[in-house]
């Protein structure tokens, strides 16, 4: 008995071995695939990346300036030199205002006549006027202003005036470039986990090249292995994509440890795999397997798992879903080694989420198709 488990052993492999050869074969020839698990994530770092961005930088200002002294026009000339500012002198209101309609502007700065005098006597005063159709570009612009401003009047005071130095933990450059890419290497890991997996595992149903499979002695375990693995091995090149663009592309610090992200990767990696596998079982259809796959996974790990949105600032239903989903883990993880370290109590909490969401879902597809089997 003792000699057989190694001959049960060795033609598990064997066969293992000749499952995995032919679906990477299957992998290399259609370059549909190939395309989406390879080209597909290096166009999205290079959206998200460059293209991408929440930072506001020169944005229009319209100057009215009705008083033309020395003093204002020092004050306009201060916040030129800000990146994130571009004023434009206009003579009148009503000019102002056309460029407003015209969304040629974020705003309309306007200097009263009586600013230099008011300003000597302590009591002087600007009228900001910002385009509210999008409200958070309007408040950065206003904090922009605002920021210029102080930074004007405060070497004209006296040597009693308070000044305000500010510090940005986790995020020095001031950029959201930082803040996206291990959000992109989230959707990424998804997008090759669970949505090209469920399309081409559901494209084998529709096929019925599994069914061909089931006939042979070939056990459930490796076929689903079989498939994991070259998908497992396009997902880890994905990750690296995009570990080495944020590095040398982008500029990410990596505070913390390259071999925790990679090992967080990898378990998430295996619950994106689930998922994928789950849904092509259940569905066995091309078309609903995508839908589906878009719908449970990519969707909300774009849109709920705090990637765009805090989930702080959201209604307590949604907050709750989003706290559900294993993206929601794997960003807070992958947000703390890339810009704060290892915060060891954090990254053990999530790690064990991740493993626990994984063991289900692989476990659930293989009993779902043991039991399409039988």
């Amino acid at each position: 008995m003792t000699a057989q488990k190694p001959q049960t052993r060795g033609a598990f492999l064997r066969r293992l071995t000749a499952l995995v050869r032919k679906e990477v074969k299957q992998l290399l020839r259609d370059r549909s695939n190939l395309m989406m698990g390879i080209a597909l994530p290096l166009v999205l770092i290079l959206i998200f990346g460059y293209g991408l961005s929440f930072d506001v930088k020169n944005a229009p200002l319209a100057v009215v300036m009705e008083d033309t002294s020395p003093t204002a026009h020092g004050m306009v000339a201060s916040m030129r030199l800000s990146p994130y500012l571009d004023p434009t002198l206009v003579h009148d209101m009503h000019r102002a205002e056309a460029l407003m309609l015209e969304r040629k502007v974020n705003g309309i700065l306007r200097i009263p006549s009586d600013f230099t005098r008011r300003l000597a006597l302590g009591d002087a005063h600007l009228q900001l006027i910002l385009h509210g159709a999008d409200a958070n570009t309007a408040r950065i612009v206003q904090g922009y202003v605002q920021s210029a401003l102080q930074s004007w009047a405060s070497p004209a005071d006296a040597g009693g005036a308070v000044r305000l130095e500010s510090r940005m933990w986790f995020n020095e450059a001031n950029t959201s470039t930082w803040f996206l890419v291990p959000g992109l290497i989230v959707l990424i890991t998804t997008l090759v986990g669970a949505f090209l997996t469920a399309l081409v595992m559901a494209r084998e149903w529709e096929r019925g090249t599994l069914e061909a499979l089931f006939v042979t002695p070939v056990r459930p375990i490796e076929i689903l292995l079989a498939k994991i693995i070259p998908y497992f091995g396009v997902g880890l090149i994905g990750i690296a994509m995009c570990l080495v663009a944020a590095r040398f592309l982008f500029g990410v610090p990596i505070e913390g440890s390259l071999l925790l992200i990679l090992v967080v990767s990898v378990f998430y990696l295996f619950v994106a795999l689930g998922i994928g596998l789950l849904i092509s079982a259940v569905t066995k259809n091309q078309f609903t397997a995508s839908q589906v796959a878009l719908v449970a996974s990519f969707m909300p790990a774009l849109m709920l798992s705090g990637f765009i949105y805090d989930l702080r600032n959201m209604p307590l239903l949604v907050q709750g879903v989003g706290r559900v989903l294993p993206a929601t883990y794997y960003l807070e993880t992958l947000k703390s080694l890339f810009l704060a370290g290892n915060l060891w109590p954090m990254i053990l909490k999530n790690c064990a989420v991740l493993i626990g969401y994984a063991v289900v879902l692989l476990a659930a597809a293989r009993a779902k198709t043991r039991k399409l089997i039988g």
